[in-house]
């Protein structure tokens, strides 16, 4: 599994929808350089690895 995925990817991964993706990211529940960053091309990645450990913990 790649760590730094495109935001298709997350919401195949774990079914959250690119509305709610990008709510985490604005609203800072998810958090820059952890979660998500910005790659060289401008585009959103996300860290699936960060992610899946931030909704293990809120369990």
């Amino acid at each position: 599994m790649m760590k730094w995925v495109l935001i298709n990817k997350v919401s195949e991964s774990i079914g959250y929808s690119d509305d709610a993706i990008r709510a985490k990211r604005s609203k800072g529940v998810w958090l820059e350089n952890i979660h998500w960053r910005k790659a060289p091309d401008g585009r959103l990645v996300f860290n699936l690895e960060a992610i899946q450990k931030w909704m293990e913990s809120k369990a």
